[in-house]
């Protein structure tokens, strides 16, 4: 959804020669309609629409329970407003000007993303997540986790390639009635990454996203 009609015409056109179907919207009255009578697989989402912005159209897209991917396209260096659009529910970004092979690549992981949240024996890479015994080894031995480590990997694992700010990963391990600031969260990030990944200077499984938060890529087996 977006109301520039070049910018508009010029995804459409990419989105249909990788192969997509595509529904367009210039107002978010309209993008609002479609998404809730015919839900997308993913949607491509701007924050400055006319009628319905995009804020309230992913706030009232997620309250009708729909969980189809949402990328927001975003002015660059805007970055509470990708918090906000994140911690409304969207499941990530790209900053304009974009690079159009960028962006598909980003909705093709996003749709293609493991639904892993039921699963309850996880591989990742050359380690072995078991979350009903909330154990986590590497070739048969046990990786000792904290339990704030345990709950932040585990809640890393159920949102895949999801752009998650600090916000979101201090209610969600935390909880919203312990006081606690984002350096938490950065301090359990750090500890986490030197005990799962083979290079924590250079992580691969949970990566920074500047000013934002982080997002956990799940690694080939």
């Amino acid at each position: 959804m977006e109301d520039d009609p070049t910018l508009l015409r010029g995804l459409s056109d990419n989105f249909r020669a990788a192969g997509y179907e595509v529904s367009m919207a210039t107002d978010g009255q309209l993008g609002l309609t479609l998404a809730l009578t015919q839900p997308p697989d993913v949607m491509l989402l701007d924050i400055m629409l006319p009628k319905i912005n995009g804020y309230d159209l992913c706030r009232r897209v997620r309250h009708e329970k729909h969980d189809f991917p949402i990328v927001m396209l975003t002015a660059k260096g805007q970055e509470e407003e990708i918090v906000r659009g994140l911690e409304l529910g969207a499941d990530d970004y790209v900053t304009k000007p974009f690079g159009i092979r960028e962006l598909l690549a980003r909705v093709a992981r996003l749709l293609r993303r493991d639904r892993i949240d039921s699963k309850q024996v996880v591989l990742l890479g050359k380690l072995v997540l078991d979350r009903d015994a909330r154990q986590l080894t590497h070739d048969g031995e046990e990786i000792p986790l904290t339990q704030k480590e345990y709950r932040l990997l585990d809640y890393f694992v159920a949102n895949p390639q999801r752009a998650l700010t600090r916000s979101s990963i201090l209610d969600a391990v935390w909880g919203r009635s312990i006081i606690v600031s984002h350096r938490s969260v950065d301090r359990c990030v750090t500890t986490l990454r030197s005990k799962v990944e083979t290079q924590p200077g250079q992580p691969k499984m949970i990566q920074t996203i500047r000013d934002i938060g982080y997002r956990f890529e799940v690694p080939k087996t």
